[in-house]
C-alpha cells in the first residue's frame, strides 16, 4: 500500500504531528512486535489487552504514525511531530481507512463466503484470475472485521482484482464486511452446519451468508450453490448464477472422474482438469470458472490455473507419512458437511488397501451436536476400512457405526496422545489416512508426528 500522511489527515482531521504529503505509509500493523517499514500502528483494545500500551514497541519496530482512541491519554515520550490520528474506536478507524484505500485503488472486488470451502475457493479464483489480472487475496484466515480491512490495506497500488474471504459466526458480520468492501461479484460456496449453535438452523446460516449481497454493487452478480434449496431464491434483484450437479443449474457439472490425484470434469461442454482432491472441490472450481468467464479470461488460461492450483495449508493436503503411508491433512476445520465430503474423497484412492479415517470433535454445533456427529456414519461404508475417533464428541461417530453394524474397524481415544502409538503401528505403503476435525482439536499435531521427516 501507499498512502501519504496528508491523505490520511484529510480523512481523519482530528490529529497531531506532521502531515507531510511527501511521507508515505507503506504498511498497516496491529502487532507492535512486528518489524515494519514506514508502518502505521493500529492499537486494538481486546478483552485482555490494550494496544495503546505498546506504542513505544511499535515505534521502535518501524511505526511512523498511529491511530489513537480519543479518550486515551497520550504518553509524554511520543515526539511532538509523531502523527497521531484520533478516532472514537481504532477498529472503526481501520475500517474507514480501508474503505478509502479500496475506493482509491478501485479494483474489481470479489467477496467469498460459505460454510465450507471459502479458502479453497479463494485460492482457486486467485489461481485462475492471476493469469490475466494483477490479483490480491486474503492471506491465511484474515476474514473478519479486522482481517478484511488489513487485507485491503495490504494490496499493491497496481492491484486490478482483490479477492476477499468473509467469515462469520453470527448475524450481521457478513453484512458489515460486504458494506465495507462493496463487491462487484459474490460467491456463496455452500450452506453447512458451522456456527449453527449461534444461528439456530441451516436456514439461519443461509440467511447470514446471504448478507453478502448487502454491499453488492447494484450491477453486481452472485454465484451460488445451485444444488442447495436454501439458496434457490434470493430476495434482492441481483443477477444470480447457479452452479452444481443438478440439471437445472446455469453451470452444469458432469462427467466427474478421479485419476492420479486429479479430477477431470465437464462444465457446460468444456473439459477441465483439477489438481485437487474432493468432488466438492469440483463445485468450488466451477465458481472460479464462472467468474473467469465473466471477466473474459481465455479458456486455456482458466484450464491452466485449475491444473496448477496452490492451496492454503491443511486443506486436503497430501504428504508421505512414516513407512510410506499417504496422509491427507484436512485438519484446518470441520463441520458434518465438510467431514462427509472429505470422507467421500478418500474412497477414490482405490490403490490403497486400507483406508483409515482419523476423526475428531466438531464444535459450535449447538444442542443437536450429538445427532450431527452421529450423522457422519451415513457416509462410512466400503471401501473405508478403519475409523479412529479422538475426543468425547468424536466417540459419538464410533458409537453410531457400531450401533448400525457397519462393517469397518472402529477405535476410540479420548486424547490424541493415546492414539499416536496405535496410528504409528498401522502405517504402511498400503494405507491412506484422512485427518479431519474442528480447528480446536489441533489434529495437525498428530500429523506432524506421523509424517515422514
Amino acid at each position: 500500500m501507499k498512502l501519504s500522511l496528508s491523505e490520511i489527515s484529510k480523512n481523519f482531521p482530528s490529529n497531531v504531528g506532521t502531515k507531510d504529503a511527501n511521507i508515505f505509509i507503506q504498511e498497516i500493523t496491529t502487532d507492535s512486535r512486528k518489524k515494519v517499514s514506514k508502518g502505521m500502528f493500529v492499537p486494538i483494545i481486546g478483552d485482555q489487552f490494550d494496544g495503546h500500551n505498546f506504542i513505544k514497541d511499535a515505534i521502535n519496530n518501524g511505526a511512523i504514525a498511529s491511530f489513537w482512541q480519543e479518550n486515551k491519554e497520550v504518553p509524554t515520550f511520543i515526539p511532538n511531530d509523531f502523527p497521531l490520528f484520533f478516532v472514537k474506536d481504532t477498529v472503526e478507524g481501520l475500517q474507514r481507512l480501508s474503505k478509502f484505500y479500496l475506493h482509491k485503488i478501485n479494483p474489481i472486488v470479489i467477496g467469498i463466503t460459505g460454510s465450507n470451502g471459502k479458502t479453497t475457493t479463494k485460492d482457486l479464483v486467485f489461481s485462475v484470475l492471476q493469469k490475466k489480472f494483477k490479483t490480491h487475496k486474503t492471506q491465511g484466515n484474515f476474514n473478519n472485521h479486522i482481517g478484511l480491512p488489513l487485507t485491503i490495506l495490504s494490496m499493491a497500488e497496481n492491484t486490478e482484482v482483490i479477492i476477499l474471504e468473509m467469515g462469520m459466526s453470527n448475524f450481521g458480520e457478513i453484512s458489515l464486511l460486504s458494506e465495507l468492501s462493496n463487491p462487484d461479484y459474490a460467491i456463496i460456496t455452500n450452506i453447512g452446519e458451522s456456527h449453527i449453535e449461534f444461528l439456530g438452523s441451516r436456514a439461519g446460516i443461509a440467511k447470514a451468508k446471504l448478507e453478502i449481497i448487502d454491499g453488492l454493487k447494484t450491477n453486481g452478480k452472485i454465484f451460488v450453490d445451485g444444488d442447495e434449496p436454501l439458496l434457490s431464491s434470493i430476495e434482492k434483484d441481483f443477477s444470480v448464477l447457479r452452479a452444481g450437479f443438478n440439471s437445472d443449474n446455469d453451470l452444469l457439472i458432469s462427467n466427474v472422474k478421479f485419476e492420479n490425484d486429479h479430477h477431470y470434469f465437464t462444465v457446460n461442454g468444456n473439459q477441465f482438469e483439477l489438481s485437487l482432491l474432493g468432488r466438492h472441490n469440483v463445485k468450488n472450481a466451477s465458481y472460479a470458472i464462472a467468474l473467469a468467464l465473466e471477466l473474459a479470461v481465455p479458456m486455456e488460461e482458466i484450464k491452466e490455473g485449475l491444473a496448477n492450483i496452490e492451496l492454503t495449508g491443511m486443506r486436503l493436503e497430501r504428504m508421505i507419512g512414516k513407512n510410506e503411508a499417504l496422509i491427507i491433512n484436512d485438519a484446518y476445520n470441520s463441520s458434518p458437511t465438510s467431514m462427509k465430503a472429505a470422507i467421500e474423497t478418500i474412497k477414490d484412492y482405490q490403490q490403497y488397501e486400507r483406508k483409515v479415517l482419523v476423526l475428531g470433535d466438531m464444535y459450535e454445533l449447538g444442542p443437536n451436536e450429538e445427532e450431527l456427529h452421529r450423522s457422519v456414519a451415513d457416509v462410512i461404508n466400503e471401501p473405508i476400512t478403519d475409523v479412529i475417533a479422538i475426543g468425547e464428541k468424536g466417540k459419538w461417530i464410533v458409537d453410531e457405526i457400531r450401533g448400525r453394524g457397519i462393517p469397518v474397524h472402529v477405535y476410540s481415544f479420548l486424547r490424541k496422545e493415546e492414539a499416536l502409538p496405535f496410528i504409528t503401528e498401522i502405517l504402511s505403503p498400503e494405507v491412506v489416512l484422512l485427518f479431519k476435525a474442528s480447528r480446536g482439536a489441533k489434529l495437525e499435531s498428530l500429523v506432524n508426528e506421523l509424517k515422514q521427516q
